[in-house]
């Protein structure tokens, strides 16, 4: 019997004939999905054989499921692996049945409920529920495609948690971009050619051109860092110009009167310039949503700026934030861009040459809980590289900091000469440990809690090792302002470029969640009681990741985890397979990161005290606030931002703002109106890291257990 007389009966009944292609096909597709390579002699000795097997049979026509076992047996004498996937991809029928049944679900719900997983998005506007829906199928894609049985069964137990899962193939996580290269001396966007601006008011108006569109090409936040000192020079070149116009209407010598009239009107151009500048901007950041159904998550910071420009800059964004948005009388801040005031001692401590500029800052965080105030010349590792080299870390989105990446050593330094590179670099995503069901896991298995946690901390290495080389397959086209037109470090790529080059100076996080709920768990004390625990765990988890840093060569971080819906599912996850547990599963929610449980009675000194410990353990995303019950509280707000400044903190202020859309009433912490009665509010809270509305037109945008954890919040 001849091979070319053979012919596959399909499970339809029809025939065709057989042909090894066919067979070289379906392996590498199973290879690919455990990221494996066959080399041209390993495909010909599955085809042989596969082929000795068929001529064994001295049969013409071979039933299909024959011919997959044939495979199988083939894969099993090359590469157990693919052998493995081959097989579980023969069920994909059922498979498909039930996870597009979950989607179409999820759908539904989405249609007529609605989505409250993030406050970032309003899922009752019809772009968000098409983003939505799609990213659930995206999620239920990559649960079954990318992720191997062990690692989909830890995160649906909830050992791990693996954030994104909707967008992580996509394209990356956060980034700290580097505006200032793509303005200079123009750029492309969507085979438009940009010329640079010659202007303040076309630099506003472009710059948001560019944050909407590259912003909707990732997930995660977006950073503009020290805008201030990037709008100084279209600001030079807007005086200039209203210079050159005014001085043109003066027929003769100008006089020493009107030379001063002059420079008064130009300055009022130019402050105008650049307090509408910040108004259109904030406009669009909070009106325009992305691609992906959210706002883009924008975060500026600024302070630095010395210069006339720079610091006029700083000025007028926090006036215009301070003054909020809206008609006249129902005025109420916006949520982005959030901002963050970059602190130096020496120029924003008494006395300093920019006090006034950081006592502005303070007046309107008092007002809007924004800025936040990051210490640039206290303790620790982001002060570290700004007292050593002068430069700024900007946090990513709410909380990410990037770990050091140097210009010509890489992870580490090549000599005492070489530099940090922050601008220009990006996250490659984050998961998270739930150190709880970790900790319960092993007690209930009678095992050593550290070797538990190394399964999964080996779990998180493998998924990011597998991320880091997935992603390094995309061309630079997924993201053309940033690979190719330099908004990412070398990011001058042709758009059919891999971006594999660049993915050395990306970070990838371990998440960090519920320390406070671990403490209970191991002794039945709290943070505040009792951290020796947690404090050991954190040590041990930071080590690891160095030693895994050193051996991948990839820039792994340790990240305390935002948990927004999160907080909540990570409660049910426990609930499920270790029940209720008193301060550990019994309340709707866990405690965000390393912070006190919101319950804790303690003052803000002490909770700055308190969490301090933890801060030099999770340098890959971090940030301390404090609350206030006294609205507009400058003297407590300047006391304690001052302290954390010292302490090295990222400092957030936290009140719980309300604004009655019926008579414009503002008061803190409000259900309803005292002057006019009204249930209509609008309501603020910090998310985490950042604010969102806990309340609009009578409805919120929390989940319930989000909800649950700010309405019994004391000291966040």
């Amino acid at each position: 019997m001849e091979l070319k007389e053979v012919k596959v009966r399909k499970k339809d009944s029809t025939l065709q004939t057989f042909t090894a292609d066919k067979i070289v096909n379906a392996v590498r597709k199973s290879a690919d999905r455990v990221l494996v390579k066959f080399t041209a002699e390993d495909e010909r000795k599955i085809v042989g054989l596969v082929t000795d097997k068929i001529l064994l049979l001295n049969t013409n026509v071979v039933p299909i499921e024959t011919m997959h076992n044939f495979v199988e047996y083939a894969l099993d004498q090359v590469n157990p692996a693919v052998a493995k996937s081959y097989r579980e991809y023969r069920n994909y029928k059922i498979d498909f049945v039930n996870m597009l049944d979950d989607v179409y679900r999820k759908s539904q719900k989405v249609r007529y409920i609605g989505d409250k997983e993030n406050s970032n998005t309003d899922s009752a506007l019809v772009a968000t529920k098409r983003s939505l829906i799609y990213n659930q199928l995206n999620k239920e894609l990559y649960q079954k495609f990318f992720l191997n049985k062990e690692e989909r069964s830890a995160i649906r137990a909830g050992y791990i948690y693996i954030h994104d899962m909707v967008s992580r193939l996509d394209t990356m996580n956060c980034c700290l971009f580097d505006m200032e290269t793509v303005l200079s001396g123009g750029f492309e966007m969507a085979n438009i050619w940009y010329n640079e601006p010659k202007t303040l008011d076309t630099a506003f108006d472009v710059i948001g051109d560019i944050v909407l569109s590259t912003a909707a090409q990732q997930y995660g936040g977006f950073t503009i860092g020290e805008l201030d000192k990037i709008l100084a020079p279209y600001a030079e070149k807007s005086y200039k110009k209203y210079s050159y116009e005014f001085r043109d209407l003066i027929i003769g010598e100008i006089t020493p009167e009107q030379a001063e009239r002059i420079e008064e009107k130009v300055m009022a151009k130019v402050r105008r310039d650049m307090e509408q500048g910040f108004q259109g901007l904030e406009y669009k950041l909070n009106t325009v949503g992305s691609s992906r159904g959210d706002y883009p998550f924008i975060t500026i910071t600024a302070g630095l700026a010395k210069d006339r420009w720079g610091k006029l800059a700083t000025e007028c964004m926090l006036r215009v934030h301070m003054g909020g948005q809206g008609k006249e009388g129902f005025k109420k801040p916006v949520l982005f861009p959030k901002i963050v005031f970059l602190y130096d001692e020496e120029l924003h401590g008494e006395g300093g040459e920019l006090e006034d500029v950081f006592e502005l800052a303070i007046e309107c965080s008092s007002k809007t809980m924004y800025p936040d105030f990051l210490s640039l010349t206290g303790e620790g590792y982001v002060a570290e590289m700004y007292k050593k080299y002068k430069k700024v870390i900007s946090p990513m989105g709410c909380r990410a900091f990037l770990s050091p990446w140097y210009e010509r050593g890489g992870i580490k330094p090549a000599d005492e000469n070489d530099v940090p590179i922050f601008t220009g670099r990006w996250n490659g995503g984050a998961i998270s440990l739930h150190l709880p069901m970790i900790y319960a896991r092993a007690k209930e298995e009678n095992k050593d809690f550290y070797e538990v946690l190394d399964y999964y901390l080996e779990m998180i290495r493998s998924l990011h090792q597998k991320t880091y080389e997935y992603l390094g397959n995309l061309r630079a086209s997924v993201n053309p302002l940033a690979f190719c037109e330099g908004g990412f470090y070398k990011g001058h790529l042709k758009h059919s470029d891999k971006i594999r080059p660049l993915l050395s100076a990306a970070t990838f996080s371990f998440g960090i969640t519920a320390l406070n709920e671990l403490q209970q768990l191991h002794n039945g004390k709290s943070l505040r009681e009792d951290a020796s625990f947690s404090l050991e765990v954190m040590e041990y988890i930071n080590q690891k990741a160095q030693e895994y840093k050193e051996a991948d060569g990839i820039l792994y971080a340790i990240y305390g985890t935002p948990a927004e819906s999160l907080c909540g599912t990570q409660v049910d996850q426990f609930r499920n397979l270790y029940g209720r547990v008193k301060n550990v599963s019994d309340r709707a929610y866990v405690t965000n990161s390393f912070h006190l449980h919101v319950t804790e009675e303690v003052s803000p000194i002490e909770k700055q005290d308190y969490e301090k410990r933890f801060w030099d353990l999770l340098n890959g995303g971090k940030i301390q606030y404090v609350r206030y019950n006294t609205p507009y509280n400058i003297k407590a707000i300047r006391t304690l931002v001052r302290r954390a400044m010292k302490m090295g903190f990222y400092e957030g202020v936290n009140m719980a703002l309300s604004y009655c859309d019926d008579c414009g009433h503002e008061e803190l912490n409000m259900e309803v109106c005292p002057k006019c009665g009204s249930e209509n509010l609008t309501k603020i809270d910090r998310m985490n890291g950042y604010l969102s509305f806990s309340r609009v037109k009578g409805d919120t945008r929390l989940n319930h257990a989000k909800t649950v954890e700010i309405s019994e919040r004391v000291t966040m």
